[in-house]
Formats: C-alpha cells, sequence, structure tokens
C-alpha cells in the first residue's frame, strides 16, 4: 500500500471541450471527482494524498480562466472544507501563498485551521505550486538562517521545503495519458511509481484509483539496489 499518493488532475479543458462546453464546466466536473477520491484513498488505507491544483505556470492561462479558476476555489472551499473536516481530513496547502488573492489566502488559513486536529486522511492541496520555486524558496530559507555549505545534507534542505513532515511520494497519478511531471514535486517524488491513464480527470473514478493501488502493489522498488 503506498503511504503517499500525489495526483496530476490533467484532462479538464479536453473534456469540456469534448462535451461542447466551455472550459470552466471542465474545472467544475473535475471538482465532482474529488469526494468519492478521498472517500476512495481513506477506505483503502492512504495516509496522505497530495492535489496538484494550480501550478506557477498556470498563472499564464487567459484572465478570464484563472479568474473563474479563483472564484472556484473559493466556492469548493465553502462547500467541501466542512465535509472533510466530518469525515476526518486534515488540510493543508503547498505553494507560494502570498501571491494569491487575498480572499483565498484568507479561505487557505481557514480550512488549515478547521481541519488541524484531523487523523484520518492528510489532504494536500498544491495551489500557485512550482517544484522548481518550491526548491528555490527552500535555498533561500537556508541562506536566511545563515547555514554553512557544510551543515546542508538532504535531511537539512528536505527539512526547509513546504511541507517537511510530509513523507516522499511512494505513488504519482497522472490523468489524461500525458507522460510529464509538470513541475510537480521534483524532490519528494525522486523514488516514486508512475501510474499514467487516458482517463480524463473529470472522468477518473475510485475504480481506477483503485487499480493505481493495484498496479503499485505489483511492482517491485530497489531504490538503486538489486
Amino acid at each position: 500500500m503506498p503511504r503517499h499518493v500525489a495526483v496530476i488532475m490533467d484532462g479538464n479543458g479536453r473534456w469540456a471541450k469534448a462535451h461542447w462546453l466551455p472550459r470552466t464546466a471542465g474545472h467544475r466536473a473535475g471538482v465532482a471527482v474529488l469526494t468519492p477520491l478521498l472517500e476512495a484513498a481513506g477506505e483503502i488505507g492512504v495516509e496522505v494524498l497530495t492535489l496538484y491544483a494550480f501550478s506557477t505556470e498556470n498563472w499564464g492561462r487567459p484572465e478570464t480562466e484563472v479568474d473563474s479558476l479563483m472564484s472556484l476555489f473559493l466556492e469548493t472551499a465553502k462547500g467541501k472544507v466542512t465535509e472533510l473536516n466530518e469525515r476526518g481530513a486534515r488540510l493543508r496547502f503547498l505553494g507560494r501563498r502570498t501571491h494569491l488573492p487575498v480572499a483565498v489566502q484568507g479561505a487557505i488559513e481557514e480550512a488549515e485551521k478547521l481541519t488541524k486536529d484531523n487523523s484520518h486522511l492528510d489532504v494536500y492541496v498544491a495551489l500557485n505550486y512550482g517544484g522548481r520555486a518550491e526548491i528555490v524558496d527552500a535555498a533561500r530559507r537556508m541562506m536566511q538562517d545563515g547555514l554553512k555549505p557544510e551543515e546542508i545534507d538532504e535531511t537539512t534542505f528536505a527539512s526547509y521545503l513546504y511541507a517537511p513532515e510530509v513523507p516522499e511520494v511512494d505513488l504519482v497519478i497522472r490523468t489524461s495519458g500525458e507522460f510529464r511531471i509538470s513541475n510537480f514535486l521534483l524532490w519528494q517524488i525522486a523514488y516514486a511509481e508512475f501510474y499514467v491513464t487516458e482517463t480524463l480527470w473529470p472522468d477518473f473514478s475510485p475504480e481506477e484509483f483503485c487499480r493505481a493501488i493495484v498496479s503499485f502493489a505489483t511492482r517491485s522498488r530497489r531504490r538503486g539496489g538489486i
């Protein structure tokens, strides 16, 4: 059983296009997948689930789409956080928060505060997140703390990441058939297994999530050994 599963939720736009709908409808359909997915993860024993919601590169999308995504996040936070809290999920957010709209920053803080004592499933949402940005930010914080080169090793570096308490990723799931990491958790996925499916994110089901877990269970993880 993978302890930590990370998901690149891709294909909302293509799903919308295939259904002759605006891209915003695809993003909204993608949100509907979350509750069944979290239920499945908790039931089968996954401890940590990290979801790639909005990257540092996504600001390059049309302004109308970015605005709709931020509005959808606020709507989702209002409608889903209480439900997740009741299910025992602990919410945390990864990324450069200060670049987000003030209302979104407030929703993040409220969600983390409300769910901080839960322990059934840790859910990390990567929002305005980039793997390279995280590494750069960690290096900056080490310099600010005055660390000397000889004081820095992998353990020290990892302690300066956005969420140092999170175990490394065991399994990365990517929907929509793309074979790219897309600047996601570059440090944490060093020894992760990958599961790529042609399924677009709004069509991703708990059953396929379980198939990804089964696929992971059949693999031999040697971590450079024999």
